[in-house]
């Protein structure tokens, strides 16, 4: 007998420890070599834990555990036979393809089903696998979602409900059973927060402690860039191969604005602020483990479609779980949509070591004068909670007036916030 012990890897630098947020393999399973056998949560991120050689698994760690860098989690016994009847694992090309073939954006991102998909165990099949049975993490997105098992079709072995089911049903359009009540009752559920989850709530209240945050608003005409997007948004996605969102518009309007003030692009190092010369912008997003912020590098340099490719890589990497520390880590600015969930108006919390986050809400139309006319033009209320320390009121102010400005003049970004004809006229 060959008995492999798996341990912990470090997931990045200054991770000590993560917690077993999920096993993809019961105890006694036969796994293939880099079958995804657990989630591991970090205080970063989601990471899949891949089986280092084949064989018969003996888990040595319960779901929920805290366990150290390099600690031993589980046993594969590398000497044990394959099942019978289990073929080993020649059709990996097509799943890989089949993944690679997402191509719409999503604005809300969820997780999707792994793609690697265990290899059938021995023996009759339990009740577990029942049709309609959903798996543990399938149902762990049901519940958290309000979605009924009896509006989903499982297409895993025996019928049984999958993650991937889920996530396809819940992007179909299912939602939660609200016609007929929540079925509330007297009875109380106590879960233990996830690490990510207990690392949000410390980082949120150290901030709101730590600085001296304040928060400056001011409202934006998106007609200009809405006409921009109905005029070019086809002929942009046919020829750079993605679609034209807002968000490019507001991080190519930001970019420029940190340049201009470069004290909200900052941030305080004990007695020393810190300038950067580059601008890698954090895109906050909504995933089923809680707010991720991947990072957008030297978004300053980037075009909007390269800017729409980036975002849109980060998205999918986020809605799979497979977002990783280093794509999390260094930003010097924070931009937050929370308009995509209806929000009209909120003060965002600044993303340390961070100094300022830019804060999106939705488009609603509303009467405004222009011109000395009532006009009904679709209005969005922009957000920016700042660092006083080291962001005096003029400055912050006065970025956000200049992001408005461009955003409202989309031509502007192409010359710096500067006015184009003063720019032609050399003034």
């Amino acid at each position: 007998m060959s008995i492999l012990e798996m341990k912990v890897p470090s997931p990045g630098e200054s991770i000590s420890e993560v917690e077993i947020a999920t096993w993809l393999v019961s105890d006694g399973d036969y796994v293939e070599k880099d079958q995804a056998i657990a989630e591991v949560d970090s205080d970063k991120a989601t990471l899949e834990l891949p089986a280092e050689q084949a064989g018969i698994i003996t888990l040595k760690a319960a779901e929920g555990d805290v366990v150290k860098v390099g600690q031993v989690v589980c046993l594969i016994d590398t000497s044990a036979e394959r099942p019978a009847g289990s073929a080993a694992p020649a059709a990996e090309a097509p799943k890989v393809e089949e993944k690679a073939a997402v191509t719409a954006p999503v604005q809300t991102p969820v997780a999707a089903e792994k793609t690697s998909t265990p290899a059938p165990n021995p023996g009759p099949v339990s009740d577990s696998y029942a049709k309609g049975t959903p798996s543990p993490a399938a149902a762990k997105i049901m519940a958290e979602n309000g979605v009924s098992g009896t509006k989903i079709n499982g297409t895993g072995k025996d019928g049984r409900i999958t993650k991937q089911d889920v996530v396809e049903a819940m992007a179909a359009g299912i939602s939660a059973d609200a016609a007929q009540g929540w079925g509330g009752t007297r009875d109380q559920n106590r879960e233990k927060m996830s690490m990510l989850r207990r690392k949000i709530a410390e980082r949120l209240v150290s901030v709101k402690n730590e600085t001296a945050m304040l928060t400056t608003f001011n409202e934006v005409d998106m007609k200009p860039i809405m006409d921009l997007r109905t005029k070019y948004k086809d002929q942009f996605s046919k020829f750079h191969d993605v679609n034209l969102g807002f968000m490019s518009f507001f991080t190519k309007a930001v970019t420029e604005a940190l340049n201009l003030f470069p004290a909200v692009n900052a941030q305080i190092d004990g007695n020393e602020m810190i300038f950067h010369n580059y601008a890698d912008v954090g895109i906050a997003v909504s995933s089923p483990k809680g707010l991720m912020v991947p990072v957008v590098r030297n978004a300053e340099q980037m075009s909007l479609a390269e800017i729409e490719r980036e975002i849109k890589r980060l998205a999918v990497k986020a809605r799979d779980g497979k977002i990783t520390p280093e794509d999390m880590t260094g930003g010097t600015f924070t931009i937050t949509n929370g308009g995509v969930f209806g929000s009209m108006m909120s003060t965002p919390i600044i993303n340390p070591p961070q100094s300022a986050i830019l804060g999106m809400h939705n488009i609603i139309e509303r009467p405004v004068a222009i011109d000395g006319k009532v006009e009904i033009r679709p209005m969005m209320y922009l957000a920016l909670s700042y660092d006083h320390r080291i962001i005096d009121g003029k400055e912050s102010v006065g970025f956000l007036v200049k992001v408005k400005e461009m955003i409202e003049n989309p031509e502007r970004i192409i010359f710096g916030g500067k006015d184009p004809y003063a720019v032609l006229l050399g003034l």
